[in-house]
């Protein structure tokens, strides 16, 4: 069987995806090797710097502290037009910055009536990306097996305790999709809350395996969904817990058919590899730089030491601005 990726490889169709991107994605630049693809939005990152006098800003490790947000610290901001303005424009940036997900979900929660810890909280994702402009995602060769991280955090929220789903899916090494984003209702335990996000997560993975027969392409397994709720898992393909398990009726229903007909499996994994952890909470430094070097790589055309100067990053934002797509 050929590669599933090797066609992308091709000069033609890789020159028609590069033109594709540039019109989806706000100031995609797409890099090709034989090998592999680099997709980036670094004038993009220029931009928003530029645009809200962050480009002097103190670069910072991570995007996000400790501290949760909440609706009643702070004062609210006397302009909120130009906060909906930022983090709307953060939002296009989790196209190839898979890492600053979990945060923008998080202050796009408070748009109707922002404060300052959110101002706050927004300015220190900029900081972060201030700090790595050249991160994006890298498309390489490799294995053609579908592997998902699903998680949750359970209760998270201290406004409404409903908790927080995320999962990435890989489709080989290349991270293919991700997601962040707030249950629709309280769980009434995390394992509920888990059964929901196994849920998201294999609707997800349903719906790339129904694309890739699309266009005529089979896996040589079935998906893996790694979790790290053993609880969860041992519903998965035991209808003896079903009686305790009612108020989760249609997820379980769902997870089982899935599991039983070999379209989905899914298998424990440890908490400290879990990397949808990315998604559903702040993490420390360490665990944060860990995880996230395994969704986003740098740019491998630069060499970068240290952040990016006031000059240098306004000579990168000129260069950008003069390049042109290629033709395919």
């Amino acid at each position: 069987m050929h590669s599933f990726t090797a066609p992308f490889m091709k000069t033609s169709i890789c020159n028609n995806l590069q033109v594709l991107f540039t019109l989806l994605i706000p100031h995609m630049c797409v890099q090709r090797t034989a090998d592999t693809m680099f997709l980036s939005q670094q004038k993009y990152i220029c931009d928003l710097l530029i645009r809200f006098s962050m480009l002097d800003c103190k670069p910072c490790s991570t995007p996000s502290s400790s501290q949760k947000l909440d609706n009643t610290s702070g004062e609210p901001l006397s302009d909120p037009t130009a906060y909906r303005s930022l983090v709307g424009a953060l939002q296009y940036l989790t196209w190839t910055r898979p890492e600053i997900a979990f945060l923008v979900n998080q202050v796009c929660q408070h748009m109707h009536a922002p404060r300052t810890p959110h101002l706050s909280a927004v300015k220190r994702i900029l900081r972060y990306l201030k700090g790595t402009p050249a991160h994006g995602l890298l498309i390489r060769k490799g294995n053609l097996n579908l592997t998902a991280y699903s998680d949750e955090d359970w209760v998270s929220c201290p406004i409404d305790r409903r908790s927080t789903t995320g999962y990435c899916i890989f489709f080989g090494q290349n991270l293919v999709s991700w997601s962040s984003k707030k249950q629709a209702s309280v769980a009434r335990s995390s394992t509920e809350s888990e059964y929901r996000s196994l849920a998201h997560t294999a609707t997800e993975i349903f719906w790339i395996c129904s694309l890739l027969k699309e266009i005529h392409f089979y896996l040589d397994k079935h998906p893996l969904i790694l979790c790290d709720n053993t609880s969860a898992i041992a519903l998965a393909p035991n209808p003896i817990f079903h009686a305790r398990t009612k108020h989760i009726e249609i997820d379980y229903h769902y997870i089982c058919d899935l599991v039983t007909s070999n379209i989905i499996s899914i298998s424990h994994i440890s908490s400290q590899a879990q990397l949808a952890d990315l998604f559903t909470k702040s993490l420390p430094k360490a665990i944060f730089t860990n995880f996230q070097s395994k969704l986003t790589a740098p740019n491998p055309q630069l060499s970068l030491r240290g952040d990016i100067s006031h000059n240098s990053m306004v000579d990168q934002n000129d260069h950008h601005t003069q390049q042109k797509p290629e033709n395919g």
